[in-house]
Formats: structure tokens, sequence, C-alpha cells
């Protein structure tokens, strides 16, 4: 895997990590947190995906590696939901 392909996915999981906390409404963490989350969202999503036999929904094959992006974004949300319940600190909401 060259470097280019490696920045690539780093910035697919960052979108897909930003996505999940966008939709869980907690955003406690940095941009390496945000990438990191979209990891182990991917690998929780995907998991998930394999046990209840779901198919993939939209994949990105990046340098021979498949992304599931959209159990990846599912995954996310179910993990930071988690973290945030952990920490106990509070979602906080943007008044318009």
């Amino acid at each position: 895997m060259s470097l280019t392909m490696l920045v690539v996915l780093l910035v697919v999981a960052g979108v897909c990590g930003a996505i999940g906390q966008s939709i869980v409404g907690y955003s406690h963490m940095g941009c390496l947190g945000t990438i990191a989350v979209g990891f182990v969202g991917a690998y929780l999503g995907t998991w998930l995906a394999a046990t209840f036999h779901l198919p993939d929904l939209l994949a990105v094959r990046i340098a021979g590696e498949t992304f599931p992006v959209i159990w990846s974004i599912v995954g996310c949300a179910l993990f930071v939901a988690l973290i945030s319940a952990v920490s106990g600190r509070y979602w906080r909401y943007r008044e318009v």
C-alpha cells in the first residue's frame, strides 16, 4: 500500500467517523479521534453485518482493501453512543 492510498483511507475513515459522531450528537474528539472511531466503526459495523448476514450496501475499494462505508457509519454511531454513555459527558446541542 502506498502512502497516497493510506492517506485516502484515513480521509474516508475520518469522514465516516464524523458522520457517525454527527448522528449521535457527541463530538468531544479531535481529528485523530474521529479517524480512530472511523476505523473501529468499520470493524464493528462489518462484524455486525457479517453476524446478521447483511449485504454490503456501499463499499469503497482502496488499494485492494474494501472499506464498507454504510456499515462503518452505523458502527461509528454505535461506538460513539457507547463512548458517550460510558464517559458520562452530556451531549451538546447547538441552538440555531
